[in-house]
Parts: C-alpha cells; sequence; structure tokens
C-alpha cells in the first residue's frame, strides 16, 4: 500500500518523465536534432566551490596550523602584506581575524599561470560558516554559509547488547542514542534493555558536505521493551512540543527512570547483601549504578534539598525531597553540583552531583535512594504517574498526528 509521501514521489516522477520528454521534442523540433546531441558547452553551468566558479583556479586546501597566521600563508602566495591589511580593515564588522583557530581548514583558489597568485581564501570557521578573503579589484572579506541539506530517515534496530551497539552497527549518528534516552527515559530502564529488545524511529538529520551534523527533529518513534511497545507521538501543547503515547499520557514522568545515563546496574536493592568492606551481611536499600568517576548525576524529579554533607559511610550524599509521598537519596559523591545547599530547589534533570567513590565504597559508583512514605522501597519498581495529558482542546490534532505517525511505522 502506498502512503501519501511515497505517492507524491511517483507522481512527482511521473510529471518529470513528461516534461522531459516534451522537452525532447520541442528541441527537435526548433534545432532539427534530438536533445542528447546538443552541444554540451551550451548545457555547462559554472562549477561552484564555497559559491565561487572554481573551473578557472587551481585549488589548494589546507588546515591552520598552530601558530601560523593566515598572513604567513597568503604571503607565500603572492598576496602582500598591505592588500591583506586593507582587507582585513575593510570587513573588520565582518569578521574578526583573531577567532582564527588552528586546525580548522581554509582552501586557496590559484590563478593557473606561473605567478599561480591567491585570488580567494576561504577560510572553514565552524561546520556551516566560511569566511572569502577576496583578493582581486575589492579587498574585503565576505561571510558564506553552506547549504544544509535536511534528509527524514527511518530506522530500527533490535539490541544484541546495548542501544548505542546497536545504533552504531546500523551506521545512525550517535546523537540519536541520547535523542531515544530522552524520549523514553520515564518509561524505559535503559540499564535493563535486553536481548530482542526493538526500536523504530522517524527523523530529520542534517548534512553538510555530505558529512553528518547530527539529528534534529524526531517526527515519531517506537519502542518495545520487556514485550511491551510504547509509541512516541509529538504534539505542541502549550508552545511547547511534547512526546505521548497511543492513549495521549505523556511520556514525561513525575520521575525520570534513573538519575544518571549510559552506566550499569553493579548491586541491586536487597534486603540481605553482603558489603564488600564491613564482610557481614545486611540491607542494600538502593540500587547502585557502576559509572565513571565525574559522571554527571541528575535529580529524578522536582523537589527541595533537604541534606547536602558528608555522612560517615554514605560520604558526601544529596537528600530531596519530591513531595509529601516521595524522597530520594544520592550516595558516594565525589563533589556536589552547582548550587546545591540545604533547602535549594531543582527541577527534573538537574545536576546535583557526580558519581565518586566517597565513604564507604570499593569503587566509583552511584548509591541511589528511594523512599515512599518514609521507607525505602526498590527503585526500580516504582511507576511514577504521567503529567501533562493531551488537553481536550487539542484531542483531534492529536488523534491526526497518531494516525499519521503510526501508518509511517508500519511501513518499516
Amino acid at each position: 500500500m502506498f502512503t501519501q509521501g511515497k505517492l507524491l514521489i511517483l507522481l512527482s516522477i511521473i510529471l518529470f518523465s513528461v516534461s522531459c520528454k516534451n522537452l525532447q521534442k520541442d528541441n527537435a523540433g526548433l534545432s532539427g536534432v534530438p536533445c542528447d546531441t546538443l552541444q554540451r558547452n551550451e548545457l555547462k553551468s559554472p562549477v561552484l566551490t564555497f559559491g565561487i566558479p572554481s573551473d578557472s583556479f587551481s585549488l589548494i586546501p589546507g588546515y591552520i596550523k598552530p601558530n601560523r597566521f593566515l598572513s604567513q600563508i597568503l604571503l607565500e602566495h603572492g598576496v602582500s602584506l598591505q592588500e591583506i591589511d586593507q582587507a582585513i580593515k575593510n570587513s573588520a564588522s565582518v569578521f574578526d581575524v583573531r577567532t582564527i583557530r588552528s586546525g580548522n581548514n581554509y582552501t586557496l583558489f590559484c590563478d593557473t599561470d606561473s605567478i599561480a597568485k591567491v585570488r580567494y581564501l576561504v577560510y572553514e570557521h565552524d561546520p556551516t560558516t566560511c569566511y572569502v578573503f577576496s583578493f582581486n579589484d575589492s579587498l574585503n572579506i565576505t561571510r558564506y554559509k553552506k547549504e544544509i541539506k535536511k534528509i527524514i530517515r527511518y530506522s530500527s534496530g533490535t539490541i544484541e547488547t546495548s542501544l548505542w551497539e546497536s545504533m552504531l552497527a546500523g551506521g545512525l549518528h550517535p546523537t540519536l542514542v541520547g535523542e531515544l534516552s530522552e524520549i523514553f527515559a520515564w518509561t524505559v530502564d535503559f540499564f535493563g534493555l535486553q536481548k530482542g529488545d526493538s526500536y523504530k524511529v522517524i527523523y530529520e538529520e542534517s548534512f553538510i558536505d555530505e558529512k553528518s551534523l547530527g539529528v534534529g527533529k524526531i517526527y515519531g518513534a517506537q519502542f518495545t521493551w520487556t514485550g511491551k511497545t510504547t509509541t512516541a507521538v509529538p504534539l505542541i501543547q502549550e508552545d511547547k512540543e511534547t512526546f505521548f503515547d497511543c492513549d495521549g499520557n505523556s511520556l514525561r514522568k513525575a520521575f525520570l527512570k534513573a538519575p544518571l545515563q549510559f552506566s550499569r546496574i553493579s548491586s541491586r536493592y536487597s534486603s540481605s547483601r553482603f558489603h564488600p568492606i564491613l564482610r557481614i551481611r545486611r540491607p542494600h536499600f538502593g540500587v547502585d549504578y557502576a559509572a565513571p568517576v565525574g559522571t554527571p548525576v541528575h535529580a529524578i524529579g522536582d523537589g527541595k534539598i533537604i541534606s547536602a554533607g558528608t555522612e560517615n559511610g554514605s560520604g558526601k550524599m544529596v537528600k530531596i525531597v519530591h513531595n509529601s509521598v516521595y524522597t530520594t537519596a544520592y550516595l558516594h559523591l565525589s563533589r556536589f553540583g552547582s548550587g546545591v545547599f540545604p533547602g535549594a530547589f531543582v527541577k527534573q534533570g538537574d545536576i546535583i552531583g557526580y558519581v565518586g567513590s566517597s565513604g564507604l565504597s570499593t569503587g566509583p559508583h552511584l548509591d541511589f535512594r528511594f523512599y515512599k512514605n518514609g521507607s525505602p522501597v526498590d527503585p526500580l519498581s516504582i511507576e511514577a504517574p504521567s503529567v501533562e495529558p493531551v488537553s481536550k482542546d487539542n484531542k483531534a490534532r492529536f488523534e491526526k498526528n497518531k494516525r499519521v505517525v503510526l501508518s509511517l511505522l508500519s511501513t518499516f
């Protein structure tokens, strides 16, 4: 079955084919020869490089070496110091040459005669912006923005070991891992992925010179975890784009599934665990996430910090009360986040500290604890309620978005 997008593509191809046939007939009638025998130089367009017709130049690529200046490069290719100085003065408001960075690329456009003087130098300041130094009749610098191509991609994969390895094996951009992790952070435990879990995603990816700049807008996604499939449908509500499940519930929950990204669970909640330092069995009312020292630790929900200090075996610890029911604690930190002190308010996702090994600890990890009505509970068992469901006023738009997303996801 053809989707609307595929029908449009097919129609475009048909129209293009008809146009070409008509053009060939017209040209044959006017010139007496088929259009494919026209002189090539009549149809040939100039080759543009950074917006400059480059056919008549010799191009020399290079990069800025440490402690080397553009003036040195230009002087070696026939441009006088006076010309360089005048070009800089004429365009001081366009580009500050003091911001040139070592390691960045440049291209020289040189005459093809024996002198091979530089007529243009193009300095690539960042992935999207270049500065063109002109040494012709006019001496100036102009900004050139590279063309950004945005491509809609359909990607899917099955987990063998991790989401990261699955996406890299499929040739997908690494930033897509973070995008999916953020969308499904409240519904999928990315530390508990199993072989056979799968995902689908429709997204926009930007390219410059065939090089990917990363992932942009997500148009829809699905994640199947432990046999349960969750669909992410985007909807702009209250001037903010949010993702909802098929029932119109926000995928954003009151609490994040985990307080840090891309680590592993090294020890789970237990009523009797052998302590590696004390050498005795005692309850472990938390989940240990093994991660390198300095890994950011995030508040899993909005709340107020009720303690932030060093507490015996817990080491450096932050404790947050979220409401009248829930409290969380973050133990063995190496240091606290900016603005973290008793009485401070934090938002979901704020960095409240960094992974360490303070207190009774055999290595760097985060001991994360969850309390309900003052009693410890297994953090991995918490089912946080949804927030911000689709409003009545937006129901019709949401249903339309949902139909489109489900239809597209079913095509691959």
